[in-house]
């Protein structure tokens, strides 16, 4: 597994160059001795691999940016695509504070040519909106919801599409999270769509990293919540990272019919393909451990395979995983 001995991991997210893997990555400092307090001192760290299991820390991607932005809190959750002219785009989540203590999320991103030395564009480039998203004025949730853009090419060649942990204006509080949509053309302009999902009293809060991919041929859907923070209906079934069937990469989703791919030990499950044999991999971070408490740092690959229209991770046979300490 990949961890850090003085700092937090959670949130990450992959970028494969052809050649090795790049793992990046959300972390704070444990001298915060609150692991809560990890979400407003959050950097996005970088580390590179060539199986998968052995990483090594490189120089961090992003930090904050000073004040006045809209990433002066922290960054968060993103992903990371090539643009056909050799370009890479990290798109992230910018955090800053509301006059209340809340917190606004909005999406934006940086370039580099090589994956290792990054420069932020100026601005967001999204934002929630109504009507399709729920704003922080609504006084419904605890934060303006609109973070972890998963960005992927249109399937048909028509420019590019993001998924976006959002959140609709209307329906049941609890049942409110949404995946947002947004379309480019070119990776810099973006123009909002309305979402891809419906709120639902069976539904959840939010819908955390939200990754579609064709597994095997079969389009799925996966994004975590806690049982906490969904509706009465999904508490007790101890989910952590969720899988959703799809007939396609833009959905429509249904996400009465997500079923839990994890418990909530783990959280934040992405998938990847690996390059050497075409397996694809679950990933998530350690969320929780039996004393209740924070653990974190990211997985080995488990394996993913489809058992009738279920998609299920084998727990991985390697027991002597041992964190890498940062180079």
């Amino acid at each position: 597994m990949f961890d850090l001995p003085g700092s937090w991991v959670w949130d990450f997210w992959f970028a494969d160059d052809g050649d090795g893997y790049h793992l990046f990555f959300l972390y704070a400092s444990r001298a915060l001795r609150d692991p809560d307090a990890r979400h407003y001192r959050a950097s996005i760290g970088h580390a590179v691999s060539t199986d998968l299991v052995n990483w090594t820390q490189v120089e961090d991607a992003l930090v904050r940016s000073d004040a006045p932005a809209f990433d002066d809190l922290a960054t968060w959750t993103g992903s990371v695509v090539r643009h056909p002219d050799g370009t890479w785009f990290l798109f992230y989540t910018g955090a800053t504070a509301a006059p209340d203590g809340k917190n606004i999320q909005r999406i934006g991103y940086a370039t580099s040519p090589d994956l290792h030395v990054w420069t932020k564009a100026p601005g967001p480039v999204l934002e929630a909106e109504g009507p399709w998203y729920e704003k922080l004025s609504s006084g419904a949730w605890h934060d303006e919801a609109f973070r972890d853009p998963w960005v992927f090419p249109d399937p048909e060649g028509d420019g590019w599409h993001m998924l976006i942990t959002a959140r609709a204006p209307e329906g049941p509080v609890d049942g409110r999270g949404v995946i947002g949509h947004a379309w480019s053309a070119d990776l810099r302009t973006w123009e909002l769509r309305e979402p891809l999902s419906a709120p639902s009293p069976k539904g959840f809060g939010q819908l955390e990293v939200v990754q579609a991919e064709v597994v095997d041929g079969s389009p799925v859907l996966i994004f975590s919540c806690l049982g906490d923070q969904a509706t009465a209906s999904r508490r007790g079934s101890h989910g952590g990272t969720w899988a959703v069937p799809a007939e396609s990469l833009l959905g429509p989703f249904d996400i009465d019919g997500a079923y839990p791919l994890t418990d909530e030990s783990l959280y934040v499950g992405r998938l990847l393909r690996r390059r050497s044999d075409g397996q694809w991999l679950l990933f998530a971070f350690h969320h929780v451990g039996e004393d209740g408490l924070f653990v974190g740092g990211v997985t080995d690959p488990m394996p993913v395979r489809w058992e009738g229209d279920r998609l299920v991770r084998q727990v991985p046979e390697r027991v002597d995983e041992a964190p890498l300490a940062g180079g």
